[in-house]
């Protein structure tokens, strides 16, 4: 009898599968974090592969800053208008404008305000499950997660009261008001991602290839000239050639140099980096809890 073997892409997809076929299974109102990210777009595949030839069970969420780059939108839209998928979108500045979301005068990011952008979104829609494609290679906060992700009625997270995963048996009972986040690309790296776009053939935005982007220099990183953030008298743009590994606001995206034009070329890159994905995310230099803080709040 010939044996079968999975090889390791082949073994995390099946895994991925199996989570999003449970999310299904076992909760009424789940939705599908989509923001035209690498990793989403990894979470898409897979949720096609775990459905079709049916629609997609789930509407696709996107929390949108307002500062998010022209290009991720864009690709976020075509794709799930190609997809015949519902997208819901919610932005943070409505949620400013409904005085659900409170700026700080001076604060740039606006990562703190998609909390209360999200957990509107939960409340509103009563959704009891949002799939997110966080993988906990990323950053030591997204190392505790469960692939089950409890949050209480309020939409906290406490990483010291998760429930047991034994046996790939998850548990995903709730009370009223509580919701689960779940993480089917838990176990993926940033390599496994890439090797997964390569095999499937999968589109990406254009701003992971290399291409040439007016920058400055702050906080030990390049990062894209924008309106929102223009430079200072005492800052020199310059003209490089760049491409970005994560994406986040465009203020807070660190852009790498590069010349990778190609998914192999990235994946050979990835190979001979010494700085993690995450290195280039200013966002997560405030401190080392700034992910965790955020996440005990209902940050995804």
């Amino acid at each position: 009898m010939k044996s079968y073997h999975l090889d390791h892409l082949q073994h995390l997809e099946t895994e991925a599968i199996h989570i999003l076929r449970e999310v299904a299974g076992e909760f009424e109102r789940p939705a599908l974090l989509f923001s035209g990210g690498k990793d989403s777009i990894c979470l898409l595949r897979l949720a096609e592969k775990a459905f079709r030839p049916s629609d997609l069970p789930t509407p696709l969420l996107n929390i949108d800053t307002g500062h998010h780059f022209p290009e991720l939108n864009e690709f976020r839209d075509q794709r799930a208008q190609e997809l015949g998928a519902k997208l819901i979108i919610r932005t943070v500045e409505a949620a400013i404008a409904q005085g659900l979301a409170q700026p700080v005068p001076g604060e740039i990011s606006r990562n703190r305000l998609q909390i209360p952008t999200l957990l509107a979104a939960i409340e509103e829609f009563r959704f009891d499950c949002c799939i997110g494609g966080a993988r906990r290679d990323e950053e030591k906060a997204r190392a505790k997660e469960r692939f089950f992700s409890f949050r209480d009625r309020f939409g906290q997270w406490d990483p010291k009261n998760q429930r047991p995963e034994i046996w790939n048996l998850y548990n995903g009972r709730l009370n009223p008001g509580e919701n689960m986040r779940v993480f089917p690309l838990s176990n993926w790296t940033e390599m496994d991602v890439w090797e997964y776009i390569q095999r499937e053939q999968l589109a990406v935005p254009s701003i992971y290839f290399s291409h040439q982007r007016a920058c400055v220099r702050r906080s030990g990183q390049w990062l894209p000239v924008n309106q929102l953030t223009p430079p200072t008298a005492r800052e020199e743009v310059r003209n490089l050639v760049v491409r970005v590994r994560t994406i986040g606001d465009i203020m807070s995206t660190g852009c790498v140099e590069s010349t990778a034009t190609t998914v192999a070329d990235i994946i050979t890159e990835i190979a001979a980096a010494r700085i993690t994905e995450r290195g280039s995310r200013a966002d997560d230099k405030t401190s080392e809890a700034a992910m965790e803080d955020r996440k005990k709040a209902g940050y995804f």
